[in-house]
């Protein structure tokens, strides 16, 4: 019978003092970190431009931020924002602009023994930069002391700093306490010194007692006056020393010591310096423990034995208020499993108080069964409750119970979480529903059946029928696939071999497709006693990959149809286009023409060419490009191809062809609702006085190369077909001259993807230059050939003329 679980309470008028004090020592602690946190993403900008601008390391970049502060009389933050220009510089009384500081020489602070040692006060005056370095050094110091979390940790903080800058060698800090002044933290000594200065050998009045005042005390040399009793010979080893306490709301609790092993006095600007240091951290102190440690020399003992133990175990010291009540209480030992509502675990507990660690476990019936075992010695046991807590707006629910006992002035609680396994069963179905799965347990022995509860919305029944047994199964798998599952489950219950058989079901929504996965257990001889497995429901999958089938399906029928729409463009473009296979001669000239279709894409496009020789002995020549592919863009082409041919040989001027052909055009438009475009060239060539009459239609003007120079012809008037009713077509001529080279071409042979046609036509001349050549039928082809790209995204057409050299003989 699981014990009913009641939630964590807290009892009525349980406004706890201890709660209070948690609470606000660590909004203090809050405070601090967050003054720290806003300080440190702007000194590490400010530090990287120093180190781009100056060219140094980072830490003297933090050096040189920190003497431009000081020079100027700024904070560090609003230098740090000054360097990043995010706010103007501060002016000086006069309006003037504060000259820069110049980088400090030499290192850290006080480096230079001019500086701590001066020859007499003058030249203590005369020091340049002295005190200016000590507050340096006091803002590297306020940096450090926002990470410390301790005070052994704050005396190591206050030696790495100061040991450079004034010499000290060592450093102890004193805490008041109930039995007396105790050594809290020390750095630069060893453990069994530090046992001799918080020991007997201390002498009866402890150093730093809060009666001795508020002024600090500096003794100088081995036979200086002690206002405060040190272990025997620590004067002899440590000459010089200063009692520095630590003043905080007008009160005294504790005193830092700071130890030299020269007898030389301390300075002036040394002095200054370490009352400057010790009000620094008088302001981290707060927010530390104000009780210092005592831990009893059997917690060790009790850690080891912890260290041993599984279970969330921890061992408890009792913190007292001034006024003899119970405060808190803080971990001195824990186990390695013991954890808190932050995720912290084992040892990283100790020394963290049980209000910071539960907050709101003041004043509730635990809280009092603490007291009353402290108080009494009888142990304490508490039935489940649910323990919740909100982290990062989150709230946490936890189920426990736990015991408390007495051990000397110490508590042992442990601690026993219910809901580990609850949370276990919560994942296993999330992964259960998530993957569209269910496990199932067969016990061959005793003939029962276990189904997980996602396996009855696999198969759509009510879990009141209770899981189907196995002879039943058949009822539901479609039939032509019990055959398969049969001897499945037949290896599986004879020999012990595991499956994994998809089969289909029917249900009251249809057909589901499923998937069985099983493994048994078998006995000595090999005999199955259990099986264990799963369920899947793969309908889902099954769609996808019948709608991927179609698909692709789809795309194959498709493809075929563009590939015979493509065979059948093709032929029609050789009966209509035949390309010869070389030089031609027509009217004196030699033509060789180029078709190159695209190589991407199953489709052929609308480029073509025309070269004839005319009743009277001239030579027509044209070539167009109709916009798109396909047998529409050839069938548009076999139109235009022909009726200018035709038009042409019946006397038509080349302007009246291109006005004729628009119309065609537009007709052909008309009725189809599609619109269709084209360019066009149409050039007439009179072999009697060499002179070429051509006009276009927005096509791209042709290449002359002459006396081995390329240059495009000036185009005349002409846009193209297909766009207006009412085009204005020119007419322009070229006389022609021995060797000359005319090119003729569509766009797909300079378009290149982002180039404009201005580089392309740049790279057809210089190409052309040294490539065309007269009556080579490998002209053409080269010329094609480096021009060339990886990808055509159009087809290519050329024609080219070249003019015989009548020097020849031609």
């Amino acid at each position: 019978m699981t014990p009913r679980e009641e939630p964590l309470q807290p009892q009525a008028g349980s406004e706890s003092p201890a709660l209070a004090k948690v609470v606000a020592r660590q909004r203090a602690e809050i405070v601090d970190l967050r003054r720290v946190a806003a300080l440190l993403p702007v000194l590490e900008r400010a530090k990287g431009a120093v180190m781009v601008q100056e060219g140094c390391s980072a830490e003297e970049a933090y050096d040189l931020l920190l003497e431009r502060s000081v020079s100027a009389d700024r904070t560090l933050v609003e230098e740090c924002w000054l360097t990043l220009g995010a706010i103007r510089p501060l002016r000086g009384r006069r309006g003037r602009r504060r000259r820069r500081p110049q980088p400090v020489s030499g290192g850290s602070a006080f480096s230079s023994e001019q500086y701590l040692v001066p020859a007499d006060p003058a030249a203590q005056a005369a020091a340049p930069g002295s005190a200016r370095e000590a507050t340096l050094l006091l803002g590297r110091l306020g940096l450090g002391l926002a990470t410390v979390r301790d005070r052994p940790a704050l005396a190591h903080c206050l030696l790495d700093h100061l040991s450079g800058g004034a010499g000290i060698e060592a450093v102890l800090v004193w805490t008041a306490s109930d039995d007396g002044m105790r050594l809290t933290g020390h750095a630069g000594i060893d453990a069994v010194e530090a046992a001799r200065w918080d020991g007997p050998d201390a002498g009866g009045r402890s150093p730093g007692d809060p009666g001795r005042g508020h002024k600090p005390v500096w003794v100088e040399g081995s036979e200086g006056r002690e206002a405060y009793d040190v272990p025997e010979g620590a004067g002899r080893r440590w000459p010089a020393r200063a009692w520095l306490p630590v003043e905080a709301g007008g009160e005294v609790d504790e005193v830092i010591a700071v130890l030299r092993g020269t007898d030389r006095p301390f300075t002036p600007v040394e002095r200054e310096l370490l009352v400057g240091a010790v009000q620094l951290c008088a302001g981290r102190m707060a927010t530390l423990d104000s009780a210092p440690p005592r831990r009893d020399p059997s917690v060790e003992s009790v850690q080891q034995i912890l260290d041993a133990l599984s279970g969330s175990v921890i061992l408890l010291a009792p913190l007292h208020g001034p006024d003899g009540t119970l405060e808190d209480f803080r971990i001195e030992a824990a186990a390695p499993e013991s954890v808190d509502v932050a995720g912290r675990r084992g040892r990283g507990l100790v020394g963290l108080r049980v209000l910071e660690c539960y907050p709101t476990f003041a004043g509730t019936e635990l809280w009092e069964g603490y007291r009353e075992v402290l108080a009494t010695g009888k142990p304490f046991a508490s039935g489940p409750f649910t323990y919740e807590e909100v982290v990062a707006g989150i709230p946490h629910h936890s189920s426990y119970s736990l015991r408390v006992s007495r051990l000397g002035h110490h508590l042992v609680v442990s601690w026993t979480r219910h809901d580990l396994a609850d949370r276990q069963e919560r994942r296993l179905s999330a992964v259960q529903r998530l993957g569209n799965l269910g496990w199932a347990d067969w016990n061959l022995v005793t003939d029962t059946i276990t189904w997980s509860p996602h396996v009855f919305t696999i198969f759509d029944r009510d879990e009141g029928l209770g899981p189907m047994r196995l002879e039943d199964l058949p009822e539901s798998v479609l039939p032509e696939d019990l055959p398969q599952l049969t001897a499945a489950a037949q290896r599986l219950l004879r020999d012990g071999t595991a499956i994994d058989q998809p089969f289909r079901i029917t249900t009251s929504r249809g057909v589901r497709h499923l998937r069985i996965v099983a493994e048994a257990v078998t006995d000595v001889d090999g005999t199955p006693l259990e099986v264990h497995g799963f369920f899947q429901d793969l309908s889902g999958l099954r769609d996808a990959e019948l709608a991927l089938l179609s698909s692709e399906r789809a795309v194959s029928a498709q493809r075929g149809q563009l590939q015979a729409e493509r065979r059948v463009a093709a032929r029609l473009q050789q009966a209509l286009l035949p390309l010869p296979t070389g030089p031609v001669r027509l009217a004196g000239l030699w033509s060789n023409a180029l078709y190159h279709p695209a190589e991407r894409g199953i489709s052929v496009g609308g480029d073509w060419y025309s070269a004839i020789e005319l009743p009277d002995g001239d030579a027509l020549f044209v070539i167009g490009d109709v916009m798109g592919h396909g047998i529409s863009a050839v069938a548009t082409m076999a139109q235009l191809r022909f009726t200018a041919k035709g038009m042409i040989v019946t006397g038509s001027s080349l302007t009246d062809a291109l006005t004729r052909l628009n119309a065609l055009l537009m007709h052909l438009n008309s009725p189809s609702g599609t619109h269709t475009t084209a360019t066009l060239i149409v050039a007439r060539y009179r072999p009697a006085d060499r002179v070429l009459t051509w006009a276009q239609a927005g096509h791209l003007p042709p290449l002359l190369v002459r006396d081995g120079r390329a240059r495009t012809v000036e185009r005349p008037a002409g846009i193209l077909l297909g766009a207006t009713d009412s085009p204005v077509f020119g007419e322009a001529t070229l006389r022609l001259q021995d060797d000359d080279q005319l090119l003729f071409f569509t766009d797909g042979l300079i378009e290149r993807p982002g180039q404009d046609l201005r580089t392309g036509l740049q790279e057809l001349a210089t190409t052309a230059e040294a490539l065309l050549r007269t009556a080579d039928a490998d002209s053409l082809p080269a010329l094609h050939a480096a021009l060339a790209v990886a990808e055509h995204r159009d087809d290519v057409c050329a024609l080219h003329l070249s003019v015989p050299s009548q020097r020849a003989g031609d």
